[in-house]
């Protein structure tokens, strides 16, 4: 009798054990199964793994802050010699090389008045290997491009065609309001803080834009209700019947 209420006991024990387990794993997973909902886009990986993980996402979220800092430092020197100064391109690439062919010259031919070395001039060789696979990866993306705006042109997704809409008139709106050379500018710039910023906060983002997607499901389902599906297509399904 002792080992029996001792053996109930320690079955019990396990029982209770076992549910707070099984509790506590119910519990990781909706917090897990929360955290994939409420991140933006639905990612599963972090802003690092989402920017490629090398050396480019070590700039844009300033893991490498002197490179960092060199990339705006140059992106704004080179906004304020053109566009603020209006510094030409081609007079500044003009006015490089003289500079850099005089100097050579005076030191390659001065040299043997001076009894000194002559400069030792590095021989710039493109390989071939690089700019081909440059050139493939290009393709592939253009011709990738050019897929989708067929298939957005033929009617095929009228959600991607709107939004291709609003985003093409919101870049001619950039285009009347900003110069080539300030919109890169700002792209750069762009690249350079809002991904770190985002890496800083992005509990408070993804919290944010969860809700802002939820709003815009609604206008766009109410929006679809009174406008989008009394546009008679009729039409159209005959001619691909056909």
């Amino acid at each position: 009798m002792g080992e029996s209420l001792v053996d109930k006991i320690v079955e019990k024990i396990h029982a209770h054990d076992s549910s707070s387990s099984s509790s506590d794993s119910d519990d990781d997973r909706r917090s897990s199964l929360k955290a994939k909902i409420n991140r933006l886009f639905g990612r599963e990986r972090s802003v690092h793994g989402l920017l490629g993980g090398g050396k480019a996402a070590d700039v844009l979220l300033w893991r490498n802050k002197n490179v960092s800092l060199g990339v705006i430092g140059g992106a704004t020197a080179i906004w304020i010699l053109f566009d603020v100064l209006e510094y030409h391109f081609l007079t500044l690439v003009s006015h490089a090389l003289i500079l850099g062919l005089v100097i050579f010259f005076v030191w390659s031919n001065g040299s043997t008045f001076l009894k000194k070395s002559p400069p030792r001039i590095p021989q710039v060789i493109i390989p071939e290997k690089p700019v081909l696979e440059f050139v493939s990866d290009a393709r592939i993306e253009i011709n990738r491009a050019f897929s989708s705006l067929r298939d957005i042109a033929s009617g095929k997704d009228l959600k991607k065609f709107l939004l291709l809409i609003v985003v093409l008139w919101a870049l001619s709106v950039l285009g009347s309001l900003f110069d080539f050379l300030s919109l890169v500018y700002l792209t750069t710039v762009s690249l350079l803080t809002l991904p770190s910023f985002y890496e800083k906060y992005e509990d408070e983002i993804d919290s944010f834009a969860h809700g802002a997607a939820a709003e815009l499901k609604k206008q766009y389902a109410a929006f679809d209700a009174k406008v989008l599906s009394k546009i008679p297509r009729g039409l159209l399904q005959n001619r691909k019947r056909d």
